[in-house]
């Protein structure tokens, strides 16, 4: 299989429950919800994405197989003197678009043999390979949910027809509440910060990584 890459880079995981952590993204390219052209949004299942995941980017890349994607991973995590991976046990977060597309078993053995700790966001239209470390699943409004347990559910707030009590009964041991970012980014978190106010199996979710102005 060849895996099509949008971008590869070391950051700080910037919202969910491992927010704060450093991390190295694997952003897939393509989308089962949406093109990523902005002619087609008007008739995509998500509207409100603002992810570029379109095509293959100067810090991504076509890899031939899953020890060529590794091996790219690894080389943008910060390494010891002796090549070692710095500060104990690394984490890449593997998401896009989505990433179920193309994530599968070789890529998450292979990451594995590299030393990851392998977490994953997810539209949760698909199922997922075995072995994943965190599994977060952000549902969409009409979009049909397949997976239904993980780490975290991180649902973007609010979303006609993806109430957040819709997802209470599901098998998530965390429950997180994104505001949607736009134009009403404001009055989006005043709602969700009352939301879990009222509802406290929810906790708060911010997009960190917008405020620090980092990817």
């Amino acid at each position: 299989m060849t895996y099509q890459v949008k971008e590869i880079f070391y950051t700080l995981q910037g919202e969910g429950t491992n927010a704060g952590r450093p991390a190295v993204f694997c952003r897939f390219a393509g989308c089962n919800l949406w093109t990523g052209r902005e002619q087609d949004r008007h008739r995509a299942v998500c509207q409100f994405c603002d992810t570029d995941f379109l095509g293959v980017g100067p810090d991504g890349g076509r890899f031939a197989d899953p020890d060529a994607l590794a091996d790219a991973v690894l080389a943008r995590w910060p390494q010891r003197s002796d090549g070692r991976a710095l500060g104990g046990r690394p984490l890449v977060v593997c998401t896009g678009g989505e990433p179920l597309l193309q994530l599968d078993a070789p890529l998450v053995d292979r990451l594995h043999d590299a030393g990851f700790e392998i977490a994953v966001e997810t539209n949760g239209t698909l199922p997922a390979p075995q072995g994943l470390d965190w599994i977060c699943v952000s549902p969409k409004a009409a979009a049909d949910l397949v997976l239904t347990s993980g780490d975290e559910l991180k649902l973007v707030f609010p979303q006609a027809g993806a109430e957040p009590e819709q997802f209470e009964g599901l098998d998530f041991p965390r429950l997180l509440l994104q505001p949607m970012d736009g134009l009403d980014a404001a009055a989006n978190t005043s709602r969700a910060v009352e939301y879990c106010l009222a509802h406290p199996q929810w906790r708060l979710s911010l997009q960190t990584h917008k405020f620090l102005g980092i990817r």
